[in-house]
């Protein structure tokens, strides 16, 4: 097992990684507040239970920003309010000031958890390979690269120079593979699914579709692995209803999932005393509340396994252009959440159905900015046209270019 040393020169100095419990997570142990700690007490055994509780709680804050502020890089959302960033992101441009917070959360995020892996190996030694936080810090690593890959025009390591952001995934295909080998070593069903799921969707995103069918059909349908939030503190609240449904600063209205009677889209108009709907905060767009977010602890899902079955769909139509096979898939979706099967009598109706479908399974999680991405790059049924004219990918954050002498 090997996992990337990148950080030689880098020091994890009195960072409260233990601060944030999340305690709605069954494979975390809570861990109580104690400030600001010197890092010599981070190189034990006792500290790994807090160190991976830290990894979560960074990355659980960076993807919470990336499914609302995805929520208008994509079509995921209108801006209904008066937020500076959403303002501008709505009209399709992303500037590198605007998206600097989420840069540097998402890079934080990677860099703790890889960082962590790396003093987890010291501390650890013959039991690193057999630990479920082994697995878990792992599969952090992951999806924090995949969030990366997904959103940005490049990557970047720890100083280093621009790469193609493809590096992210290359990366995250590793801590996938090593997730799993750990949870083969435990017989952890949940974390091999995890890790499975992220490889999927990481070889998808590689254009390795074959691969990318072969770890997905390894992952059952009912299979979730999620962010995990709580209502403890606002830094561990995923700030939907806050945004959402306290406040109308995004709305359903004007997106491709107004009014659309499927249960993977809840939604409901906020409504005045005579039945009229009101605006949002910006007092002119129709304030249409999401309710598929309802809780500041809601947890947000990461991988599931009805997106394995859109991989499989997608994989059928890109390689064998087989369009009855990919509804099948489609419907084995639409089946597990009681809906009617879909029709599609042609290569280009199954296209359009299946971007519907991925639209629906991972509404408001943070992904659909990557779907429009890469299918606005795509010749034929597979393109989709929401990203014409506007900017398809996050520019590195403005703290990254003012720091870093080789950008």
């Amino acid at each position: 097992m090997k996992y990337l040393n990148t950080f030689p020169s880098l020091k994890l100095t009195a960072i409260a990684v233990l601060v944030f419990s999340f305690s709605a997570c069954d494979d975390l142990f809570t861990v109580e507040n104690p400030g600001p700690i010197q890092e010599e007490s981070l190189d034990s055994r006792d500290a790994v239970p807090g160190l991976v509780t830290g990894m979560s709680a960074d990355f659980s804050f960076a993807f919470r920003q990336a499914t609302w502020w995805g929520g208008v890089w994509s079509d995921d959302m209108t801006h209904s309010g008066t937020l500076g960033a959403p303002t501008v992101f709505s009209g399709g441009v992303l500037d590198t000031e605007d998206v600097d917070p989420w840069w540097g959360n998402a890079q934080r995020a990677r860099w703790v958890a890889e960082n962590g892996l790396e003093r987890m190996e010291d501390v650890m030694e013959d039991e690193f390979e057999f630990s479920d936080y082994t697995s878990r810090a792992y599969l952090l690593a992951g999806y924090s690269n995949r969030m990366l890959g997904e959103n940005s025009c490049n990557a970047v390591f720890d100083g280093g120079q621009a790469e193609d952001f493809t590096e992210f995934f290359n990366r995250a295909y590793n801590h996938f593979s090593n997730a799993h080998e750990v949870a083969d070593n435990i017989d952890n069903d949940e974390k091999r699914y995890a890790a499975l799921a992220g490889n999927a969707s990481v070889e998808a995103a590689l254009g390795n579709w074959s691969s990318a069918a072969a770890y997905a059909e390894q992952v059952p349908a009912d299979f979730v692995y999620e962010a995990v939030f709580s209502q403890n503190t606002s830094r561990e609240n995923n700030n939907w209803p806050q945004y959402t449904i306290d406040r109308g600063e995004y709305s359903v209205y004007g997106s491709p999932y107004e009014e659309v009677d499927d249960p993977r889209a809840p939604q409901e108009p906020d409504l005045d005393g005579d039945g009229e709907i009101r605006s949002g905060a910006d007092g002119s767009t129709p304030w249409i509340k999401q309710m598929k977010h309802d809780s500041e602890g809601s947890n947000i899902a990461v991988s599931k396994g009805t997106e394995m079955l859109l991989i499989r769909a997608e994989y059928q139509l890109r390689e064998h252009e087989d369009h009855a096979e990919a509804l099948s898939f489609i419907n084995q979706v639409r089946d597990y959440h009681g809906l009617d099967d879909a029709e599609a009598e042609n290569l280009e109706e199954a296209w359009d159905l299946l971007q519907v479908e991925r639209g629906l399974e991972l509404w408001l999680e943070g992904r659909r900015f990557w779907d429009l991405r890469r299918w606005n790059n795509e010749d034929g049924p597979a393109h989709h046209d929401f990203l014409t004219d506007r900017d398809d990918c996050v520019p590195i954050g403005r703290g990254e270019l003012d720091s870093n002498p080789n950008l």
